[in-house]
């Protein structure tokens, strides 16, 4: 059988718009060798983009599959990157060539923290299924998971001279781990709220933690030496009167099996200027410059002393204090006490300077650079990357803002999409500014501050585009020079929609305003310049009694159709304005509609979640299709076909065919709601944009889409989705299926042994690792059909092995239903019966096979005087044992 009709598959062709990700942190890295501190790491949602910020240029990609990266993490020897992502894995990339070679994979969820011992030997992974999982990067495995924390883990940091770990939770937890032992020896208990950040100072004798107030708090650590061997402690005898002593002392004792590693008390805290929590704590390379943020757009920056510095501030300060002693024993004539100065935390770690970024701070990094220099990397949650440079040897340091990253994506979500007619140039417009794309290279043509748009298109001849925005107003652009020609006052509501006349002499705009209005293209002469210019002249103006949501001419300009806040959809005629058809059905507004390019259907996608197709011809309903999980944002045929793109808020695209009503692909990629797509002129190409700041461009492809084959892909990824977060498999809905046809086939009283034999078919069907797990999911209602069909399959002999493992298994955990019900106790005598006996044939049958085959042995060997059974028997015990021996020698040498 041939195929009637052919579809031909889209597939991803690249992501851009986006600069950063918010999910992921920023991170300096070292490429090629490069100058330290001129590139930078971010997450571009499943990838990892590289920017030299000096040039403001992307120049590696780290190719990610389809989940959002989460973490990233440089290695010490600045030759890999570790990667982190939403579903647990982590991958090692080799910034040579953005390949990866290592990946693994040991959490449910998603990776919240990666960080490199100092040798780049191992690598700790923190999660938010609350485990703690160290591998050993060299032999690519994993060493040891370590459980403890009730909550996300939010950083873990490996002590350089010990072998030792200590993380944080948003559990409130601070856990020290003796990784010798994999076991927790240490828990400080001092925070009341989430700890979101940790740093290790003063050469790891200090560790500072920032939580979900305005403290930084610092807690000293002191590693205690070995206990030299001594003599022999005499145990005394213990009396009635010790025992309370002995209660007294438990706690102290406790303490003391806690300190055996390490002590850790609280030496005080610093005061943060913001009254939020800390959203991220970063260190310098040299453990001396410490960065904190909130979620406002200030970046504080601290300096930790070293011990000279310390020393040099306390002998000041003692002078000060003997000077102040000096003369009050002058005044007073009573000889003072010699005067004691304490050391404060605010002596070692004192405030440097506040960086005061563009936008609000999502992650930050630092790096140490020769000469005192400080670099600084802020990934802000507009889609930007900032850099500042500071010199932290100065008396009063100044921070200098050295590169912005803005050219390659909108600060805010983009809205509307439009194509060029030579399908060569992307339009993109948000809430500030309008971009020109070049569809080939992805990079950015012109940039144009703009108001909020909503709609967008390109004037016939691409030398313009129009501009619909939220205030009610055409914004017209020259593209050669980027510059705005006019700004029109058309509406008094948020214009929603523009739509080109088929002539390509004049568009029609749809607002909050309730009216739609005709405008015709017309050129006038600029006063200033003297040379002509595009402008747009109102014409006509359709009153109607709800706000206008989409707005769309019929191909052949005799139609044009109004989607109302109502719920419905007016069609008038174009020429005199007057009503044509009402199209009702959607329960909720419909928020994007189109009609094919021969004007008989009009489809109309709603945020009920449904897609209807309409007939232009009477408005008859000829089939509505649920699409997707959540409101249809846009729908757009491609042209000159009856094939149509729908995106939803469900961050899915997806294909229909409007003549068959069939779904045919969905395009997956997205990590937030999908606000539009454009489809261009030739129908090679889509463009979609998201909330997660991205746009993706998808190309059509010579591949041919079989549709059953594509059913069968999407069953088999929603069964793997399911068996991957434990769930229960989809194969027990084979079981229920067949089942009911087998019930439907009784309740006909049809003769025909079909049914039976097609259950038997479906529990064959079923792998053996989840039969179980499938019997043990079906309902008990078929169980009694179910019992009876296993009695005639082993009077008849069909699969009695197979059979006996469900019977056996459904009275295991059904006995008490089924011991208790009357009806079957017929039943089950009739199955202990048939069971036992056919057993016994079959065990028979087994042994008399044996037997024969062991008296075929023996004459062969008696005639051929050659023992082959024994030999082959030997021969096969040889080389499992050099097989053994081969396996030992390499688990040696490893």
């Amino acid at each position: 059988m041939g195929l009637t009709k052919q579809y031909l598959r889209y597939v991803a062709s690249a992501v851009f718009g986006v600069i950063g990700s918010q999910k992921a942190n920023i991170s300096y890295v070292t490429l090629r060798g490069g100058e330290r501190g001129r590139y930078v790491a971010v997450a571009a949602c499943e990838h990892v983009f590289i920017w030299d910020v000096r040039k403001g240029e992307k120049v590696l990609i780290l190719q990610g599959q389809k989940h959002e990266v989460t973490f990233i993490c440089p290695s010490p020897d600045g030759v890999h990157v570790a990667v982190g992502y939403e579903d647990g894995a982590v991958r090692i990339f080799s910034l040579l060539n953005g390949e990866t070679n290592v990946s693994f994979n040991g959490h449910k969820s998603a990776v919240s923290i990666i960080q490199y011992d100092a040798l780049g030997a191992r690598l700790v992974t923190g999660s938010k299924d609350t485990d703690v999982i160290v591998w050993d990067v060299i032999n690519e495995s994993g060493l040891y998971r370590l459980k403890g924390h009730k909550d996300v883990v939010t950083q873990a940091l490996f002590l350089k001279d010990k072998n030792l770990l200590v993380t944080c939770s948003k559990d409130s937890f601070v856990k020290w781990w003796d990784l010798d032992t994999q076991h927790c020896f240490k828990t400080l208990v001092g925070h009341r709220s989430e700890v979101w950040g940790m740093a290790l100072l003063n050469r790891e004798n200090r560790l500072l933690t920032g939580s979900a107030d305005s403290e930084l708090r610092a807690w000293d650590i002191r590693y205690l030496e070995q206990v030299t061997e001594g003599e022999p402690k005499v145990k005394k005898g213990k009396t009635l009167l010790d025992e309370d002593e002995d209660e007294d002392k438990q706690e102290e004792e406790d303490e003391s099996l806690e300190d055996r590693i390490l002590s850790c008390k609280k030496a005080g805290s610093i005061l943060r200027e913001a009254r939020d929590r800390v959203v991220s704590l970063r260190t310098d390379t040299k453990n001396r410059i410490v960065a904190c943020h909130g979620n406002d757009s200030v970046l504080e920056l601290f300096t930790v002393l070293s011990e000279e510095e310390v020393q040099k501030k306390m002998t000041k300060k003692l002078k000060k204090a003997k000077k102040k002693a000096a003369k009050s024993q002058e005044e007073t004539g009573e000889e003072a006490a010699e005067p004691v100065v304490e050391k404060m935390l605010k002596d070692e770690i004192i405030r440097l300077m506040n960086i005061k970024a563009s936008a609000k701070i999502r992650w930050v990094d630092c790096l140490s650079c020769a000469g005192g220099e400080l670099k600084v990397a802020l990934l802000l949650q507009n889609n930007t990357v900032e850099t500042y440079s500071l010199k932290t040897l100065d008396k009063t340091p100044t921070a200098n803002k050295t590169a912005r990253l803005t050219l390659g994506g909108h600060r805010t979500d983009v809205r509307t999409l439009a194509f060029s007619s030579d399908n060569l140039a992307v339009l993109s417009a948000s809430g500030d500014t309008v971009k020109v794309w070049n569809r080939s290279t992805l990079q950015v043509i012109r940039t144009m501050a703009c108001e909020y748009a909503l709609c967008s298109l390109f004037v016939p001849g691409d030398r313009q585009i129009i501009l619909g925005t939220k205030s009610g107003k055409l914004q017209i652009f020259e593209l050669a020079s980027g510059s705005l020609l006019e700004t029109v006052d058309a509406h008094d509501g948020a214009l929603w929609s523009l739509c080109l006349a088929p002539d390509q002499r004049a568009i029609v705009s749809g607002s909050a305003d309730k009216t739609v209005k005709f405008w015709d293209f017309e050129l006038i002469k600029d006063k200033e310049s003297g040379q002509k210019r595009l402008t747009v002249k109102h014409t006509r103006t359709l009153q109607l009694e709800e706000d206008v949501l989409c707005v769309k001419f019929s191909p052949d300009h005799r139609l044009l159709a109004v989607s109302l806040l109502d719920c419905t959809v007016k069609v008038f005629y174009t020429d005199t304005l007057k009503f044509f058809l009402s199209l009702y059905g959607h329960k909720l507004p419909v928020l994007c509609l189109d009609i094919s390019h021969d004007s008989t259907l009009i489809a109309t996608g709603s945020a009920d979640r449904n897609v209807k197709i309409w007939g232009l011809d009477f408005g008859d309903c000829h089939r509505s299709m649920f699409a997707h999980d959540d409101s249809v944002m846009f729908l757009q045929f491609v042209p000159k076909t009856h094939l149509f793109f729908t995106a939803g808020k469900d961050r899915k695209i997806k294909q229909w065919d409007a003549d068959k009503f069939e779904h045919i692909q969905t395009l997956e990629g997205h990590h937030r709601e999908v606000w539009c797509l454009a489809i261009s002129p030739n129908g090679d190409h889509l463009v979609s944009s998201s909330h997660d700041k991205s746009l993706r461009l998808w190309e059509r492809t010579r591949e041919p889409i079989i549709l059953e084959e594509e059913r069968e892909m999407e069953r088999e990824a929603e069964f793997e989705e399911s068996m991957a977060k434990g769930d229960v498999p989809v194969v027990s809905s084979a079981f229920r299926f067949g089942l009911q046809t087998f019930q439907l086939n009784v309740v006909t009283e049809s003769p025909s042994p079909q049914p039976s034999r097609y259950v038997l078919d479906v529990i064959k069907k079923v792998r053996s690792s989840e039969l179980e797990v499938s019997l043990l999911v079906l309902p008990f209602p078929y169980i009694p059909e179910l019992l009876q069909l296993f009695s005639s399959y082993i009077q008849q002999g069909l699969e009695v092995e197979l059979v006996c493992r469900c019977l056996f298994f459904l009275l295991k955990i059904h006995f008490g239903q089924i011991s208790s019900n009357q009806m079957l106790l017929s039943v089950i005598d009739e199955l202990r019966t048939n069971t036992l006996s056919k057993v016994r044939e079959i065990r028979d049958v087994m042994g008399f096979n044996s037997a024969a085959l062991q008296f075929l042995q023996r004459e062969i060997e008696s005639k051929e005087d050659v023992m082959f059974f024994a030999d082959a028997t030997g021969k096969l015990e040889e080389k499992k044992k050099k097989r053994r021996k081969r396996e030992r020698a390499i688990l040696t040498i490893a």
